[in-house]
């Protein structure tokens, strides 16, 4: 296809998703309350997939996990349906090492339309392309649940974010089945620009006590609403702490997660930054305001 057709296809797909999660706004004042707050514990799990999961344990290798837990994660990473573990992470790491350039799967420098959403509209830079074919996955390919998961992608999250979240309503307290599409429709798309804000709003907008010289920004409206991922100028100088922030818990879901998982001897090895390393940091290069 050619670019401008691509373009058009993908602009269509995701108009058709808005107009249907629009919908699911005006269905939500009519429908059970139990398929909204069904709606926002599925997706919240779901959300676990990408930051705790995608993000943090397969992109970054911040902690490990044993099988069940990373099973649980790649389930989660389905229910969310934002590209399998391998195709997401794989991107992230490009994203991390040429950051805000052209092999930036979503440079942020090109503006807020095209690093939100316009990335996927339209094919990668040839830039990306390039520069991605150096990044090293070969312990993504050595992880049978990653493997898995790429194999039966589609059809795992056909099940996982949209038959099951949309017939479990429709089962147990007999919601209108069109209802729970809608809802569930929703659900999807509020939790992916959500995450998409990451790329974006995290990546324009706050401040940066830690290196001032990056785009990445401590940015609180978006750390609350991903689960703890908008401390992203912390995130970009230590992308090896698997917390995402020196705050610990505090605006920070998934650490919570991870932390409980840890205590449950399905998480360990959790890689952190000491508060030492944090400071000498922040005097170097960081641009100082207090939380």
């Amino acid at each position: 296809m050619k670019q401008s057709e691509i373009i058009w296809f993908n602009l269509i797909k995701f108009s058709v998703m808005h107009l249907i999660a629009f919908w699911g706004v005006l269905l939500a004042f009519k429908c059970y309350p139990q398929t909204l707050f069904w709606n926002f514990i599925y997706g919240s799990i779901g959300h676990l997939g990408i930051t705790a999961g995608a993000h943090r344990l397969w992109s970054h290798r911040s902690y490990k996990a044993k099988l069940p837990l990373r099973v649980f994660l790649a389930v989660c990473n389905c229910i969310a349906l934002q590209n399998s573990i391998f195709d997401w992470a794989r991107d992230h790491r490009t994203h991390h090492k040429y950051s805000e350039t052209n092999a930036d799967p979503h440079n942020a420098k090109r503006g807020f339309l095209f690093s939100h959403v316009g990335w996927i509209f339209c094919r990668k830079h040839p830039d990306v392309v390039e520069k991605g074919k150096g990044i090293d996955v070969s312990d993504l390919l050595n992880d049978p649940v990653v493997v898995f998961q790429r194999k039966y992608y589609h059809g795992l999250c056909t099940l996982a974010c949209f038959a099951v979240p949309t017939l479990v309503p429709t089962y147990f307290w007999k919601e209108r089945i069109l209802v729970s599409f809608c809802i569930n429709m929703l659900r999807y798309v509020a939790f992916l620009n959500v995450t998409f804000l990451v790329n974006s709003a995290a990546h324009m907008w706050g401040y940066r006590p830690y290196d001032a010289n990056i785009n990445p920004a401590e940015n609180l409206p978006v750390a609350i609403l991903t689960l703890g991922e908008g401390f992203h100028n912390y995130h970009h100088v230590f992308p090896q702490d698997y917390r995402t922030s020196e705050l610990g818990i505090r605006f920070n879901i998934s650490t919570a997660f991870i932390d409980v998982m840890a205590f449950f001897q399905v998480a360990y090895d959790l890689t952190t930054v000491s508060k030492a390393t944090v400071l000498a940091r922040r005097k170097r290069t960081g641009a100082f305001k207090d939380f």
